[in-house]
């Protein structure tokens, strides 16, 4: 008996030895900070110099890729006559929404002039209509759109105010009176330009109200006018430029090439860990994660997310929008015209979009133009080769023009946004008959961990500068926890406490909700810049 319980004591010494060693090796490899930034794209970098204005140094970023920038990501493709490549941004492209004389302005666009990023103005009135005929003039259902939306975004705006129930996009058209038959394609087609190329979804798959909202109130509190940015340096210049106003050159708080794969966070803070086996360990972390990332359970949480935050989580959608970009020995194609719509006899979406790079003001010498898909289509062809899709792009091109000899192309390459691990996705959309209290729970923190990004803008979802406002509030907002301004009797909840959530939700949001919207009378939130 004394001899089993002395290899007993022996063997339970071993072990917790054992467990001990391996306890002091993982301490080891984990460094310590005040707050951890997870993901380096517009808003992680945002909430970083949110941070430093305040005098909060002690941060990390940690990101996935070896750059910063996220979803705003370019890559080089075809030829210059010097042989070496262009640059193409597969994803973040535009500054959407300026600014107007005298109004706000759109931070983005306050970044393009700092740093000099080189864009051109989106004419969408230079646009050419085509069929499998070739070309087919249906202008003027575009105007025929056009001038139904303003009574559509009147209604979208009244709804809101009066805080009533949302539709999808679907209705509220149909109830404007746009109702284009399922084999009018030449109507599918301008639909399909004037919703589901910015929305990355269809009216059916999108709410009415805060769909509108989401458009609105950028093209309205800044200007109607979009800017594609063509910089040979890459549209994330701007995100990187920001970050060495804070970062210096091989800053040891910048940690590229770090996969995160779990995040455990409690009341007392967060512990960040790395597929390398590493960790970090911090009082307060900001989740920038996209919502693609959350959604397909790409990092684990411990525990795990509430069961509120993640019914947000699912309830909202994430869009993609894929870029298929061809070179040719030649620009074949109308060299003035920036824009070129094709409606196909049976597929709605279906290589309807193409845009010339070629084109004045552009990359001129290029020859480059572009096919966009979104949703369904974009899912389809993510999944099937390179060979596959540059038949049926050329197949479509070849019947755009078909007294062209269009040769085949120099170049081709799409990227595949829905399978990519670090984004599932392009950017996210609002649901019908969803509400804004669905929405603070998205955007809610859960004791210590905050999450900020385009998706957690009620404003501005969707858009690059709905992440820059988010990261920049979360960072104001860990800095009034950090330097104690909550004690300040003038302070407010929001400001420093958590953010608030909803266990429990309602068929529609209380009009508290929306002063998110204060400020813009309905008249504003629908009326023309």
């Amino acid at each position: 008996m004394f001899v089993k319980k002395t290899l007993l004591t022996a063997l339970v010494a071993q072990t917790c030895a054992a467990a001990t060693a391996k306890a002091r090796e993982e301490n080891a490899k984990c460094s310590k900070t005040t707050v951890a930034i997870l993901g380096g794209g517009m808003a992680g970098v945002a909430a970083a110099q949110a941070l430093s204005n305040s005098s909060i140094h002690d941060f990390v970023i940690i990101e996935y890729r070896d750059t910063l920038g996220g979803r705003v990501a370019h890559t080089g493709f075809g030829k210059k006559p010097s042989g070496d490549p262009y640059t193409v941004e597969i994803g973040a492209n535009w500054v959407q929404g300026l600014g107007s004389p005298g109004g706000p302005e759109n931070p983005v666009w306050t970044f393009a002039k700092k740093w000099d990023l080189n864009n051109t103005y989106s004419n969408y009135s230079a646009i050419l209509t085509y069929n499998e005929t070739g070309y087919t003039d249906y202008s003027a259902i575009l105007d025929e759109y056009e001038n139904m939306y303003e009574g559509a975004s009147e209604q979208a705006g009244i709804l809101l105010k009066q805080n009533l129930q949302d539709q999808t996009t679907r209705s509220g058209l149909s109830l404007a009176g746009w109702k284009p038959k399922k084999d009018d394609m030449k109507r599918q087609a301008v639909e399909w330009w004037e919703w589901d190329w910015e929305d990355a979804n269809s009216p059916e798959e999108s709410s009415f109200i805060f769909g509108s909202a989401g458009s609105n109130l950028t093209f309205n509190q800044f200007s109607d006018e979009n800017n594609y940015v063509w910089d040979q340096r890459g549209y994330n210049r701007i995100i990187k430029k920001e970050a060495s106003t804070f970062l210096k050159k091989n800053d040891p708080r910048l940690h590229l090439n770090s996969v995160i794969t779990n995040v455990t966070y409690s009341d007392d803070g967060v512990t960040i860990h790395k597929e390398d086996g590493s960790c970090v360990q911090a009082a307060y972390a900001v989740c920038t994660f996209s919502l693609g990332v959350l959604q397909n359970d790409a990092v684990s949480f411990a525990p795990e997310l509430p069961s509120w935050k993640q019914t947000a989580i699912q309830k909202f959608s994430m869009g993609t929008y894929t870029k298929i970009f061809l070179q040719f020995n030649e620009t074949f194609w109308p060299r003035d015209t920036q824009y070129f719509l094709y409606a196909d006899p049976t597929t709605r979406g279906y290589y309807p979009v193409w845009q010339s790079l070629s084109a004045p003001g552009f990359i001129e010498e290029s020859n480059i133009i572009f096919a966009t898909v979104v949703s369904q289509e974009a899912y389809r062809i993510e999944r099937q080769t390179d060979e596959q899709t540059k038949d049926e792009a050329m197949a479509v091109l070849r019947k755009m023009f078909p007294d062209v000899d269009i040769p085949e192309p120099e170049a081709f390459m799409y990227p595949r946004w829905s399978t990519t691990p670090w984004a599932y996705g392009s950017y996210s959309n609002w649901p019908p008959s969803t509400t804004l209290e669905m929405h603070e729970n998205l955007r809610a923190n859960i004791d210590r961990l905050w999450f900020a990004g385009e998706a957690t803008s009620a404003q501005y979802f969707g858009f690059l500068h709905g992440a820059w406002f988010e990261g920049r509030d979360v960072g104001e907002q860990i800095a009034s926890l950090l330097k104690s301004e909550c004690n300040n009797v003038q302070s407010t909840a929001e400001d420093c406490g958590n953010r608030v959530y909803y266990e429990t939700l309602h068929g529609s949001s209380p009009m508290a909700d929306y002063s998110v919207f204060d400020g813009w009378s309905v008249s504003s939130f629908y009326s023309s810049s």
